[in-house]
């Protein structure tokens, strides 16, 4: 009984969390989107340099996906381009403490660009559908988000340095691969344990889930 107890007060825990987050007003999901955009900050300076390619490897893409869970479609969105704008007025929060618009416009700019995309869909998604929110369908998810930052990175490099598929590829992709799988695992589980299993603002499956406590 008192494990049924505890899992009970746990589950509405994180519906209480997520519908918190919905009711919130604009000035404090600003806060919450300033926040996790200054968390990005944070671990991008978790940065391993590469002899082979400008793209160093980071935390960033963890911080990214996890934003898109926690703050949903357009705050999540949002967290990443502050993260983006304020880095480009020149606070260095860029990998490496870099910032200024000579960062967004050169080899790397195009996963920060990424970012925005990969949050807001992850953010979307999740938002929007309570079947999604199974560990397979989030790992999916991840995954997604995880070729939408390699997507943009990738033609940005290319423009930039002005470098074929194969070599792109070598410099921009294959190299990160290995860890991001474990990073997209990582905040797949972490989504699943968060994520309430009930609608909580009108998701589009939300009839199918009325009788689904939390």
């Amino acid at each position: 009984m008192a494990v049924a107890s505890y899992l009970e007060r746990y589950r509405y825990a994180r519906y209480s969390l997520f519908h918190w987050r919905y009711e919130l007003g604009v000035a404090q999901k600003l806060g919450l989107a300033l926040g996790l955009a200054a968390v990005t900050g944070l671990v991008a300076q978790l940065r391993v340099p590469l002899p082979f390619t400008p793209v160093p490897i980071t935390g960033q893409v963890f911080a990214v996906l996890l934003t898109g869970v926690l703050l949903g479609r357009w705050y999540g969105g949002l967290s990443q381009g502050l993260y983006a704008a304020i880095g480009g007025a020149g606070v260095g929060w860029f990998a490496g403490w870099n910032g200024g618009l000579s960062y967004l416009t050169g080899a790397t700019g195009g996963y920060i660009l990424g970012f925005i995309v990969a949050a807001f869909t992850i953010g979307w998604l999740t938002d929007r559908s309570v079947s999604i929110r199974s560990f397979f369908p989030l790992l999916a998810l991840m995954l997604v988000g995880v070729g939408i930052i390699y997507l943009f990175g990738a033609v940005w490099l290319s423009i930039v340095l002005g470098t074929g598929l194969t070599k792109t590829l070598s410099q921009a992709v294959f190299p990160f691969i290995p860890l991001d799988l474990v990073k997209a695992a990582a905040v797949a589980g972490i989504a699943y344990a968060l994520l309430p299993k009930a609608a909580f603002n009108g998701e589009v499956d939300s009839l199918r889930y009325l009788d689904r406590r939390y």
